[in-house]
Formats: C-alpha cells, sequence, structure tokens
C-alpha cells in the first residue's frame, strides 16, 4: 500500500491530467487500489457529454463511510467535494477522484484537507484574509461572533497587513487550538456582567455550535443541567473548559471506561475507579477531580455517585444513541410460551451440538470405558495394559467399527442429554446475570451448571448403562464365548427401575463436572481469550481451545465417581466383585485396588469428555450465531468507532477530515447551500478568487 508524499500543495495551478500524472509518479498506488478506485467512480458516477463524472450528490456516495456512527449527516460530506473538484466546473472528473483518494491515503489526510479548504488561491499557504474569510463563509452570521483582531489570531497570523502567512504545519496547530480559542471567546461574549458564570442555556449553545455532532440527543438536552453541579444554579469557565476536555478526549475516556470496567469484579466502576484507572495507565492524570463529575454525572443522569456498567455511558460516548423506549410492553417479563419456544429452541440446537461432540469423541470413550471395567484382582481379566493397548486389541480383535459399539443408543439419548444440560445452563445464567454489565456472580455461575449437569442424569443414566454394557460385550465375548445382545434386549433386561442402576454415582460425577465445566469455561473465554473486549469476538480456534481446556480439569477431577458408576452399571461376571451401592463400590474398590483404581481411565476420560464437550460447545456456539433465536430480545449495546468492523481507510480519513471543519461550527457549509438546490460549497466571492 503507497503511502502519499508531501505534494499537494500546490498541485492546483497545473492542468488536471499533468496533475494526475505528478501525483501517480510521486506515489506507488498498487493496481488493485486503483481497480477498486475505479470500480466505485463508474458505481456512482454520471455520463455528461461522453464523459462520467461525480457531481455533489453522487460524489457523496462515493467517499461517506457506510453505517457512520457519528452525527454527520451523509449531505455534509459534500463539504469536501470543493476540494476534490480542482477545475472548479462542479463535477468530478476520473483525473480529479484519483487525486483525492490518493490525497486521502495520507496519514494526516485529514488536515490536508482541511488546509486544501482554507488555501482559497493555492498558494500554499494561508493568509489573513483567507482564513477570516473561509471561517466568515462557513458559521454563519447568527452564530457566536468571532473576533479575528484577537491577540491568538494575530500569534498566527501576525496583523491584518499580510506579513505573516501560515504553511502547513502552522495550520496545522491553529485549528488544533482554533476550538478552545472559539470556546473561550464565546463565553466571554454571553458573560455580559463578567462575573465568570453563564446561563445553563447559553452554556448549551456554546457546546451546539462547537461540538453538537459529538453529543447524543439524550446528552444534548440534558446540557442545561451542568449547572447543578455547583450552586448558584449557573456554570462557570472552568466548569465548560472540563467539559469540552472530556469531548476532546472521548476515545481516551471510552478506552478507560471500557478497560476498567472490563477488570472490574461487577462490571460497575465509581468516579474513584476511574480516576484511578486513568492514573494507573497513563504517565500523568489525564483528568480531573472535575471532569470525572462530568463524565459520571452524564452517564448517572444526575447522580454522579453510583456505581455505573458499560451500558450506561453510552448516551455519552455514542453520538447515535437512541434512548429505549420504556413501554409496558418492553418492560413485561417474557410470556410462559414465548420462553417454552425459546427453550424448545435451545433444545434443539444443544442436541444436534452434542451429536457432533459424541461422534467425534466415541472411540476415546470406548477405551475408557473399557479400561474402567478391568479388574485388577481377578486373574485373567487383566486384559489392557493402557489406554494405547486397549485401542490395539479393539482394533485388532472387533475391528475399526468396534470402536463404535453402542453409538446408536449414545446418539439417541445424547441429544437430550446435552440440550437439557446447555439449556438449563444458559435459562439459569441469562436469569441470573446483570441484564446492565452481562456479568454473573461466581456463586450462581455454578449452581447453573450443577443444575445442569443433575438435569441431564434423568437422560444420561439409561444411555450410558446400555452404552457400557454394549462396549463391554465385545471382550466378554472373547473371553467366555457370549452372544452380543442388542441395545432392545438390554433395555428389556433391565426394565425401567434398572435403567437408573447407578443413578447416585451419575449424580455424583455430573454435578461436580458441570460445575466446574461451565464456570471456566466462562471465564477462559472472557478473562483469558478476552470475548467482548472492545467488541472482540473469539474465532473459530479460540472457542473451541476454551471448551476444550476447561473440560480438562472438570473430567478428571470427576474420574472416581465415573469409574464407581462405570462398575455399579456394568453386570458383574462370574469371580468379579458385586457392588451393593455408591459406598460399597468405593470402599470396596479402595480397598481391593487401591487408590489408582479410582483413577482408572482418567487420561482416556480427559482425552474424551475434553474434546467432547469443545466440539459440543463449538458447535452449539456456531448454531447460536448461524441461527440465532428469530424473536430473541436484542441486549442493548454501544457501538462506537472503537468497537465497529473497522471501514476502508480512506473513508475513515475523509469522515476525519470533515470533523475537523465541523468543529469550527457544528453548522460549517450549510449555510451556503439552499434547500433543494445543489450543494453550492463555496460562496462565489471564494470561487472568484480561484478563477
Amino acid at each position: 500500500m503507497g503511502i502519499l508524499s508531501a505534494v499537494l500543495p500546490v498541485v492546483h495551478c497545473d492542468s488536471t491530467n499533468s496533475l494526475t500524472t505528478r501525483v501517480r509518479s510521486a506515489v506507488s498506488v498498487p493496481e488493485t487500489e486503483l481497480k477498486r478506485w475505479r470500480r466505485l467512480f463508474d458505481a456512482n458516477s454520471k455520463e455528461i457529454n461522453g464523459e462520467r463524472y461525480l457531481d455533489p450528490d453522487s460524489f457523496v456516495n462515493a467517499i461517506a463511510p457506510a453505517g457512520d456512527l457519528s452525527r454527520i449527516g451523509r449531505a455534509q460530506f459534500a463539504i469536501l467535494f470543493k476540494v476534490a473538484d480542482t477545475s472548479k466546473r462542479g463535477l468530478v472528473s476520473w483525473e480529479d477522484f484519483t487525486v483525492f483518494e490518493t490525497l486521502l491515503k495520507r496519514q494526516d489526510a485529514d488536515y490536508k484537507v482541511a488546509f486544501q479548504f482554507f488555501d482559497v488561491d493555492n498558494s500554499g499557504y494561508i493568509d489573513f484574509d483567507e482564513f477570516k474569510n473561509v471561517m466568515s463563509a462557513n458559521i454563519g452570521s447568527d452564530a457566536i461572533p468571532f473576533d479575528f483582531d484577537c491577540d491568538w489570531v494575530k500569534l498566527y497570523l501576525g496583523k491584518k497587513n499580510g506579513t505573516h502567512v501560515l504553511g502547513y504545519n502552522e495550520f496545522t496547530q491553529l485549528m488544533k487550538g482554533l476550538q478552545g480559542e472559539r470556546l473561550r471567546q464565546a463565553f466571554k461574549f454571553l458573560d455580559g456582567d463578567q462575573d465568570g458564570f453563564i446561563r445553563p442555556d447559553e452554556f448549551k449553545r456554546i457546546i451546539l455550535e462547537i461540538a453538537g455532532h459529538k453529543l447524543s440527543d439524550a446528552v444534548i438536552d440534558r446540557l442545561p443541567t451542568l449547572c447543578t453541579l455547583s450552586p448558584g444554579q449557573r456554570i462557570s469557565y472552568s466548569e465548560v473548559v472540563a467539559f469540552h476536555n472530556v469531548i476532546r478526549e472521548m476515545d481516551m475516556v471510552e478506552r478507560i471506561i471500557r478497560e476498567s470496567t472490563a477488570k472490574s469484579k461487577d462490571g460497575r466502576i465509581n468516579q474513584s475507579d476511574f480516576l484511578d484507572y486513568a492514573s494507573s495507565t497513563s504517565r500523568y492524570s489525564l483528568f480531573t477531580p472535575m471532569e470525572a463529575s462530568i463524565i459520571f454525572h452524564f452517564a448517572g443522569r444526575g447522580n454522579a455517585d453510583q456505581r455505573l456498567a458499560l451500558i450506561d455511558f453510552a448516551q455519552l460516548l455514542d453520538p447515535r444513541w437512541v434512548a429505549p423506549h420504556d413501554t409496558m410492553e418492553e418492560k413485561k417479563v417474557m410470556s410462559t410460551s414465548s420462553a417454552v419456544a425459546h427453550s424448545m429452541y435451545s433444545f434443539v440446537q444443544g442436541g444436534f451440538a452434542g451429536a457432533v461432540g459424541a461422534t467425534i469423541v466415541y472411540p476415546i470413550d470406548m477405551v475408557k470405558t473399557r479400561m474402567q471395567n478391568q479388574r485388577s484382582t481377578v486373574v485373567g481379566q487383566v486384559l489392557y495394559k493402557n489406554s494405547i493397548d486397549c485401542a490395539r486389541k479393539i482394533l485388532l480383535n472387533e475391528g475399526f467399527l468396534g470402536f463404535y459399539r453402542g453409538l446408536g443408543p449414545q446418539l439417541v439419548g445424547v441429544a437430550p442429554e446435552k440440550a437439557i444440560k446447555l439449556t438449563v445452563n444458559d435459562l439459569i445464567r441469562s436469569r441470573a446475570m446483570d441484564p446492565e454489565t452481562g456479568r454473573i456472580k461466581i456463586g450462581w455461575e455454578v449452581v447453573a451448571g450443577g443444575s445442569a449437569g443433575g438435569c441431564q442424569v434423568i437422560f444420561t443414566n439409561p444411555l450410558e448403562i446400555v452404552k457400557i454394557r454394549l462396549q463391554v460385550q465385545g471382550e466378554a465375548a472373547k473371553a467366555e464365548g457370549a452372544i452380543p445382545r442388542g441395545a432392545i434386549h438390554i433395555i428389556r433386561q433391565l426394565g425401567l427401575v434398572g435403567l437408573y442402576k447407578g443413578a447416585s454415582a451419575c449424580l455424583l460425577r455430573d454435578i461436580p463436572f458441570s460445575a466446574i465445566y461451565f464456570p471456566a469455561y466462562g471465564h477462559l473465554k472472557a478473562d483469558v481469550f478476552k470475548e467482548g473486549y472492545n467488541g472482540k469476538q473469539l474465532s473459530f480456534m479460540e472457542t473451541l481451545a476454551a471448551a476444550g481446556i476447561a473440560g480438562m480439569p472438570a473430567a478428571y477431577l470427576t474420574t472416581p465417581a465415573d469409574v464407581v458408576k462405570t462398575r455399579l452399571q456394568v453386570e458383574a461376571r462370574q469371580g468379579q466383585t458385586h457392588y451393593k451401592g455408591l459406598r460399597d463400590a468405593f470402599v470396596k474398590i479402595y480397598q481391593e485396588e487401591g487408590f489408582r483404581a479410582l483413577f482408572k481411565g482418567g487420561p482416556a476420560r480427559v482425552l474424551r469428555s475434553s474434546p467432547q464437550f469443545a466440539f459440543t460447545l463449538l458447535a452449539y456456539e456456531q448454531l447460536k450465531k448461524l441461527l440465532p433465536y428469530p424473536w430473541d430480545e436484542k441486549p442493548r449495546r454501544m457501538q462506537t468507532i472503537l468497537t465497529s468492523r473497522p471501514d476502508e481507510i480512506t473513508r475513515i480519513r475523509a469522515r476525519n477530515a470533515l470533523k475537523i471543519l465541523l468543529d469550527v461550527h457544528g453548522d460549517f457549509g450549510r449555510r451556503v447551500t439552499a434547500p433543494g438546490d445543489k450543494l453550492s460549497l463555496m460562496s462565489p466571492k471564494l470561487y472568484s478568487r480561484k478563477n
């Protein structure tokens, strides 16, 4: 990507074709970039006398950012038309458009465009008359007057005799300080009795003129309430300057708020937290206590002492913020029928996701079950040395399909099992979650996960007892010559009560597993992979990693309960120990085989459960993104420049260039546009100076 070198101060004195040649020779513009510009130009231009041109309206369509997140109207981008129209014929040719797009590739394009706008005679310098005439022609006679004979202007431009002119670099400093000088002059003009105070309506007038495009309607409506911060119901110059500093540093305000609320335990901050974080992340204090009070005054709707969530600051940070309608319908709790429909929707997605995860890791589950059922106290029953040896022997003795023995019942049962687990966890979390911060206390996270694990047992236990008996039939047939039986035979043999044999062990396994897994998964996403931080969405691999890592401790720590459950559910053969119940199984396994026996199959369980839940959660998350519940209530979100999807860089710089001009006055460029007329961006007097 080529970057424009410093060339354009005197470009207008050449012909258009010569200008284009000079710009292209000075700048390395990739061919792909030129083709993109050409497509953009052709898509918006109109044919006039056999040639294609952009008029002001089509020019706006070509350069305005899509879905701009500011209060700048699309029509205001026509102000930049004057810079692009190098021939001053009211049309922009392909050559003009190429020069303008190349100009926008400059890293300082915003200031460069503003300089071009003020440099009326294209001399490469700006004198006092140019500065005064351009400002006067664009801010309007009804605006708060600006004294061009002030000391501040003289320091930059000297006296009116033209002895001092501004080059480009000097001009950028003038523009950076201009708004502060306008603020000072406006306050002095409105402070008629010179007592250092103005009325709330006068303060609102000042802010609307110099920064109205940066504020939401909610903040604009409440501007007069700034007077409540100090006695007297009037506003001091210090408060006006403090408010202006907050607006000027709004991007930094947003970064501090986003980062400090993300690190806060409850997702909320107060003024002290804001100032502490601002001080700790910079070399010096960026904001004064008065500025912090102003931030929290407008975010807290007058109550500056409360702890606020990120969404509370939205009306201050997002100029396009619109307050939600507080209608009774929107305040209603979701109806029973709607809640059931939403749960069923999640249930189906969870079932499909569970089937995907179970199928992928079923061979590992087969090895895990065989290892856990192996009795080390019975002579001749030690068939497998380890998990790898077990997998090898299954492949040799039963073939590849032996790894999938019992998969049918698993898939039939895994859909409701995983569906109810995911649905119950999401349901309880949604009810316990703070709607403004999106945070949930760790205790409720554990309750949600544990409840989900407990509810799934109603499906898990019958599923697993059938699956396990099918899985161990292969080794029994090899050892005893028994005839393998199908799932239907096993179900008939067990009966309804028998299908829940070992349910206590199943509960002892699944409740702790889910209580560990779901909180770990949520915190890995939020704290390690920074989901939601500055609008970040996790990638495919990050979601998979979070789900997989969370499953490791959950799977291994609950292995003893899984071993006991397996022993209780498998039909003991001749010579094997019989277990009367949960406690009896724990005691006998420990006495006969030692403590290590309780963790038999632990590695295989980790290798099975971790990827299974990783793929299950990944599938569930992707399904929720691809097929969201169509009637789901959308959470209130705050989207600003910092969190929006990056626009094409030249369009961003076009917007920033316009902001610099609007900082001069909120109506900059509007007063020369008659309603219904084509946009004429400069007065005839200034146009005549061009020619």
